[in-house]
């Protein structure tokens, strides 16, 4: 069963997650930091993991760095969340995330980044806030 990790110092966040995957079956793992997410990546290795970048501990940013650096982890789909809708944020986010929403973003909106980063292929680039682009690989 794929895993999901919501690694998010907001518990209305991780809910609303939890909330749009609802009882699909799917594996869901919680922090409210970064530094328990990576134990938890590194234990699990949930097929999706949803970042916060400004979060206690390592930042969305560093999880994201050092999970594309970990053989085990790379295939790992990384969905940003955050407030930075700066050009350069976005550039940022997006050198290793495969999606990268900026808040405040819809449920709706989350629960359809959520589901297609649980599916197979590409994930379409338009689910991506600030500069309107997502990862393929």
């Amino acid at each position: 069963m794929p895993g999901v990790l919501i690694a998010d110092d907001d518990g209305s966040i991780r809910l609303l997650v939890r909330a749009c995957i609802g009882s699909e079956g799917y594996d869901v793992l919680e922090a409210a930091d970064g530094d328990r997410a990576w134990e938890l990546l590194r234990q699990h290795g949930p097929s999706v993991a949803l970042l916060d970048v400004q979060m206690p501990g390592r930042s969305g940013l560093e999880l994201t760095r050092a999970i594309r650096a970990d053989p085990g982890l790379r295939p790992t789909r990384v969905i940003l969340l955050t407030a930075n809708a700066r050009p350069e944020d976005v550039a940022a986010g997006l050198a290793g995330a495969d999606l990268y929403l900026t808040k405040p973003f819809s449920p709706l909106e989350l629960c359809g980044a959520v589901e297609a980063a649980l599916g197979p292929g590409p994930l379409p680039a338009d689910l991506s806030h600030g500069l309107g682009a997502g990862r393929t690989r």
